[in-house]
């Protein structure tokens, strides 16, 4: 169906794919994998119109083809399911999955009621339970996520794109897209599915093809590879899951947070939400899309202070707070799920984004000094390891994972007491994830707090010390780890 020979790309001082090779089968799912970095998005800019300069040759049934631009992609039947979400937050959602290819009546006028019909069926194909008028902005990552699906499911797509589809998205929205993927594959839609979830790739990939490094480094079928062999092709190493010690450390019975009826905005619950976070515990909180698992991190946070309504105490001191700079100075700091919309300033570079949340301790006389603010952007570079050039390079150049460490960096330079981690992982490799949760585990055992949101039950159940499962605003399970386990997290998610 759709074949890249020789693929190259170079961007300045970087070359992001040497010589790669591609092949999409008609009614098959291919695995793209590899590590961050490893050229997996860059690819598929190129075979989706995104990127038009590079080396090598595409090629849809045989014959070669060039495009000049996205939609030179889309109307040959190429579609693209971007893991940095592409939608317009202030136009509705029937906007956004008609936009450029709107539909008009015979007096060339909108057909609004047409595309608000259609849109309907889309979004019902996708079980995405939202009014069509609802502007993108008030939808969660989740549900916009969702919304990318029905997009490309507008167009008469002959190969589709999915990158890192499920990375804010649960189980049971994931089940629906694999129900969905099956449906495409009876029809014969050749898939490349980008994702670091094993599970996922065995569950619903037919091939595979790794890269690492930009490099082409194998392919074949899923069935004919174990998961161990394909983390060794991504890594050129062997890579272990950090799993800690489940006991949180000694002496540290002192309740660092405590949360006493917190009401949290969108949700008429009659009871708030109540729990304690000990010093050097980590905290992880899981439920469904719509639970009100990054409302209760905001709220946290500072960012719904006229909607709040309950006690928040740290270290002793009764808090209530109306900005997220007075929550920064009582010792939170707030990772938050959305990176590209919240969590980075795009067109600075590396060392500019870490820096951003320490100026002040930067500044001499109100003049920045660079060689501190150096020191502190080269510490976090290593010791988050983090993948760039220099510290000079712009941030939104660096991948999704390596954009995730730099937050995180820019975090910990407030030298927090309680750290609020919402999808910390998500779209991370599995070896960047191993790193991050070793990261999570040596700061909690350095006496931190850690509240970590995520969507993955497996990941939730690896790192935590003790888990919060939410349920449309309400508190419906606190488990110790040793007590945790898919049944009753899941039971109580539904709760």
């Amino acid at each position: 169906m759709l074949e890249a020979k020789n693929i190259t790309k170079r961007f300045t001082g970087i070359t992001a794919l040497n010589e790669v090779q591609l092949h999409l089968k008609a009614g098959r799912v291919t695995g793209i994998i590899g590590e961050n970095g490893a050229g997996k998005s860059t690819l598929m800019k190129i075979l989706s119109g995104v990127h038009t300069d590079y080396e090598g040759e595409l090629m849809i049934n045989g014959k070669t083809v060039k495009f000049k631009n996205t939609r030179d992609a889309q109307d040959k039947g190429i579609a693209i399911i971007h893991q940095e979400l592409n939608l317009f937050p202030y136009l509705s959602v029937t906007e956004n999955i008609f936009l450029g290819r709107e539909l008009k009546n015979k007096l060339g006028i909108l057909d609004d009621t047409q595309m608000k019909r259609k849109a309907k069926e889309l979004l019902a194909k996708v079980k995405l339970e939202v009014d069509p008028k609802t502007k993108v902005e008030n939808l969660k990552v989740g549900e916009q996520q969702l919304l990318e699906i029905a997009k490309a499911l507008l167009l008469d797509t002959k190969v589709l794109i999915m990158d890192e589809p499920t990375s804010a998205i649960t189980d049971t929205e994931a089940n629906i897209l694999f129900g969905i993927i099956e449906e495409l594959k009876k029809e014969g839609t050749a898939i490349a599915y980008i994702s670091h979830k094993m599970n996922e790739i065995f569950t619903i990939c037919d091939d595979y093809v790794v890269l690492r490094d930009g490099e082409f480094i194998g392919e074949g079928p899923i069935t004919e590879v174990s998961e161990n062999e394909l983390i060794q092709m991504m890594a050129g190493r062997e890579v272990k899951l950090h799993r800690h010690n489940t006991h949180i450390p000694k002496n540290t019975n002192a309740n660092l947070l405590e949360v006493d009826n917190l009401k949290i905005p969108r949700y008429d619950t009659p009871e708030g939400i109540s729990f304690a976070l000990k010093k050097g515990e980590i905290l992880g909180v899981f439920g469904l899309m719509g639970a009100g698992r990054t409302e209760l991190l905001e709220t946290l946070f500072g960012l719904h202070p006229k909607a709040v309504m309950g006690n928040l105490i740290i270290d002793g001191q009764k808090q209530r707070f109306n900005s997220p700079q007075k929550a920064i100075k009582a010792g939170l700091a707030l990772v938050t799920e959305d990176r590209k919309r919240d969590g980075i300033v795009p067109d600075l570079n590396v060392r500019k984004n870490i820096s951003i949340t320490v100026l002040e301790q930067l500044c001499k006389l109100g003049v920045l000094q660079e060689n501190k603010e150096k020191t502190v952007s080269k510490k976090y570079i290593d010791e988050l390891k983090i993948k760039t050039e220099s510290d000079q390079q712009l941030i939104k150049t660096l991948s999704g994972g390596n954009q995730q460490k730099v937050i995180l960096g820019k975090w910990l330079g407030t030298n927090p007491k309680v750290l609020l981690l919402d999808e910390p992982t998500r779209g991370i490799d599995v070896n960047a994830k191993s790193e991050i949760h070793k990261l999570i585990n040596e700061l909690a055992a350095q006496g931190m707090g850690v509240i970590m949101v995520s969507s993955e039950l497996p990941e939730i159940l690896a790192v935590s010390h003790r888990i919060l499962v939410l349920s449309e605003g309400r508190l419906t399970g606190n488990f110790s780890i040793d007590k945790a386990n898919d049944k009753n997290i899941l039971k109580a998610a539904i709760a």
